[in-house]
């Protein structure tokens, strides 16, 4: 694997490092899970149907991959400072607008942009934490900056109890405060120090007619990584968005008939257990290796399913969803510390985000897909959240074994 840099920065930058990367990632979170708590909302705004709306989470998550890319190569090239922070300060200015927008193809529009910086925070934050922590806290690091994600969707369900008082418009300016991470970035955090040596060196090898290889080149000599990655991305997303965008309302709302503070008990347990089992999965990985604490947390997430989907008392569904999101989560926890550490040097800030966000436009199709599956069988969602999670779960397993096995090295 590619080894990211030696620790070279102190630990009190580094704690800044981590707290200002996942602070990012859940303000990033928190603004794209807004728009589904209050789709409804925008959708009587507009005078159109809910449908309508639900093209807004399309068209982010479609765009995702292209900000992975972008952001990710400005990055590589520029700094992973500055990109960060012009990432946030776009998505806070993107979110104000949204609020302001006239029109609802306007707003498409604006949230179709926004999706190009959710697709970049991630994996330029992943790369400036990687380079800048030392060695030892890389799993932990990773853990934290992961359970940034839970963290947004947990600060988005509360912000939405402000509803009755702020209206939709309301909540995405206030998601607009987000910029105060960039500025947090600006006064608190430097720039990796492993990217800082490379970009001295490639200046004294352009110099001398050196160059950095580029993404394609990366591509070309790294084939068979490359689609292992997206493939168990693909396998991740399914997982988390199996487990996550339909349980809420359409399964534990509609089909369970569980009552509103109900669920957003449940939402908040869950989502707390998540953002612990990215933690303890991130130390694990540090002392079992990576690709084994993934595979424990995708292969403890199996027989979870039936306690997450069966019962018909909201506590034992509470407890099975606290339960199998400590699980997802605590595997996805190790996600970046692992594609950093499988990441070719000159594309650290491209590869990882492009990864995750290729397989998570892969697995995009995942609530039509869950919703067929219960059309076909007739009995409820139950069957087809376990069969969509579960495959997940066993992709993912399979796949960072193998790699465990095989063990594919980065030519850059």
């Amino acid at each position: 694997m590619a080894a990211v840099a030696p620790q070279s920065v102190d630990r009190a930058t580094a704690r800044h490092v981590v707290a200002a990367s996942f602070l990012s990632w859940m303000l990033d979170a928190c603004d794209f899970f807004i728009v589904l708590f209050t789709l409804d909302n925008v959708a009587h705004s507009f005078g159109v149907s809910l449908e309508a709306v639900l093209l807004a989470p399309t068209l982010t998550l479609i765009t995702r991959p292209v900000g992975a890319f972008l952001c990710g190569r400005a990055a590589d090239k520029y700094g992973r400072k500055p990109v960060l922070m012009a990432t946030i300060g776009i998505y806070s200015l993107i979110e104000v607008l949204s609020a302001l927008s006239p029109t609802l193809g306007i707003f498409l529009g604006l949230r179709a942009v926004f999706g190009i910086a959710l697709g970049g925070v991630w994996g330029v934050g992943t790369s400036l934490i990687m380079e800048s922590v030392p060695p030892t806290w890389r799993g932990t690091a990773s853990g934290i900056l992961q359970a940034g994600y839970p963290a947004g969707y947990l600060l988005a369900s509360l912000m939405f109890l402000l509803l009755p008082v702020m209206g939709w418009r309301g909540l995405f300016i206030l998601g607009g405060c987000s910029v105060v991470s960039a500025l947090y970035i600006a006064l608190r955090v430097p720039e990796s120090p492993d990217w800082l040596a490379r970009h001295a060196q490639g200046a004294t090898g352009m110099r001398a007619g050196a160059q950095q290889p580029g993404m394609l080149a990366v591509v070309r000599n790294n084939t068979a990584l490359c689609i292992f990655a997206v493939a168990l991305m693909t396998g991740f997303n399914f997982m988390s968005h199996g487990s996550q965008d339909l349980y809420p309302k359409v399964f534990l709302a509609l089909e369970r008939h569980i009552s509103p503070p109900s669920i957003t008990t449940m939402v908040v347990i869950y989502n707390i257990a998540a953002m612990a089992g990215g933690l303890v999965f991130g130390m694990l990985s540090q002392k079992i290796g990576r690709q084994y604490a993934i595979a424990v947390a995708a292969l403890a997430t199996l027989p979870l399913l039936p306690l997450w989907t069966l019962p018909s008392s909201p506590v034992l569904l509470g407890v099975g969803a606290a339960c199998i999101q400590f699980c997802i989560q605590g595997a996805w926890g190790v996600v970046p510390a692992y594609l950093s550490e499988l990441s070719p040097a000159s594309v650290r800030a491209t590869f990882p985000g492009l990864a995750y966000q290729c397989g998570n436009l892969l697995a995009a199709s995942n609530a039509l897909l869950q919703t067929q599956i219960a059309g076909w069988l007739g009995v409820g969602l139950a069957p087809a959240l376990m069969l969509t999670v579960g495959g997940g779960a066993l992709g993912v397993l399979v796949l960072t074994l193998l790699n465990a096995r095989l063990n594919w090295r980065v030519t850059a």
